[in-house]
């Protein structure tokens, strides 16, 4: 009798669901993203999951806010970040958007 699922192929749907430690293979939820400040043009370097309020070293505009989980960026800054998989399909809408403008 055949199983119901797939147990070596899982589909993406069910691998972003998964805990980070309980997936096929493991990889981090977080990143980090380098920032380019509009008023300075100063690029810093930023932590996904930052608790605090990160500003510009430059000119002190704030760059991103912690909103629970992953921090949001302002519009004081223009953020890209390299995914840490090679797997473009496991982007987020929102990770997918960041990749598109840093290229």
């Amino acid at each position: 009798m055949p199983l119901a699922k797939d147990l070596l192929y899982p589909s993406l749907a069910d691998e972003r669901r998964k805990h980070k430690k309980k997936r096929l293979v493991q990889n981090p939820n977080s990143y980090f993203m380098d920032v380019k400040c509009i008023g300075c043009y100063r690029i810093s370097t930023i932590f996904s999951h930052a608790h605090t309020v990160v500003a510009c070293p430059g000119c002190s505009v704030i760059l991103c806010r912690p909103r629970g989980g992953k921090c949001r960026l302002t519009a004081g800054g223009i953020g890209s970040y390299q995914p840490a998989s090679n797997i473009s399909d496991m982007c987020t809408p929102i990770e997918a958007l960041w990749c598109s403008i840093s290229t």
